[in-house]
């Protein structure tokens, strides 16, 4: 009799213990536990244990739930990962070249990467895979191709949320910036755009995708005293990638 009612006590107990963590919110310790209590009692862990399994598969969960997010809200224009890029002399890629950047290190130090080629070459292909790989490393990340990006400054610029806007962007530890230099720049973008810069500094991170060469940046921007302001916030603390070879697009259509 004392066993029986021992055993449904327990069993009162255990189950309002789930309950609070589930109200808590707390759903990694949750779901552990209740697979803790699945187990045979001889196998189940010590009170010491037991808080350490815990405390590590609600950290694990939420680092799952945090890179879920950032995925979610980078808007990448392909889901593609670093284990998808082909590195090769072909295309002027090196796997150490890829693996220098695939620890996000980088972006702690708040570098830059300059990715330039032919159209159909993989830059915006590369750039997701970096870009997914630091949301995955726990990094908020945004892509905007320079398209998007000049909307955005207009709608922002229209209704007044500007600033705002800029303080969102300044949260992400990498801006991806695609096709930059395919379409000329107003006066009103490049003043925007140094100031994401800016606020970006030394403390976070861009790549920037172009077709055209980087020495050619300057010619792009037109406008000195601010292409000079651009450039030094974006060239000297960079890494520089180069793509050549044959555009992957028509690879791809002559496979099919």
């Amino acid at each position: 009799m004392i066993k029986i009612i021992n055993y449904q006590n327990n069993k009162i107990m255990t189950n309002a213990s789930l309950q609070i963590l589930q109200q808590m919110k707390l759903d990694g310790m949750a779901s552990a536990y209740e697979g803790i209590l699945s187990m045979p009692i001889n196998q189940q862990p010590d009170a010491h244990e037991l808080m350490a399994r815990l405390a590590d598969a609600e950290q694990q969960h939420r680092a799952h739930k945090k890179m879920k997010m950032y995925l979610r809200l980078s808007k990448m224009r392909y889901q593609t990962t670093i284990q998808d890029i082909d590195t090769s002399e072909k295309r002027n890629l090196t796997k150490t070249q890829l693996v220098l950047l695939t620890d996000c290190a980088y972006l702690d130090r708040g570098e830059n990467i300059l990715i330039t080629g032919s159209t159909g070459c993989g830059k915006s292909y590369l750039s997701c895979a970096l870009g997914n790989n630091a949301c995955v490393q726990g990094y908020r990340t945004l892509y905007f191709n320079m398209n998007r990006l000049k909307e955005q400054i207009a709608i922002a610029k229209t209704d007044g949320t500007f600033i705002k806007w800029l303080d969102r962007l300044k949260k992400a530890k990498l801006i991806i910036l695609d096709d930059f230099g395919l379409q000329p720049l107003t006066h009103e973008v490049k003043m925007a755009l140094l100031q994401i810069l800016e606020d970006r500094y030394e403390k976070a991170s861009v790549v920037i995708c172009s077709q055209l060469p980087v020495a050619k940046w300057h010619e792009y921007l037109a406008e000195p005293t601010i292409t000079d302001a651009i450039l030094d916030r974006i060239t000297p603390k960079s890494h520089r990638i180069e793509l050549k070879g044959k555009s992957l697009r028509k690879s791809l259509k002559e496979l099919s």
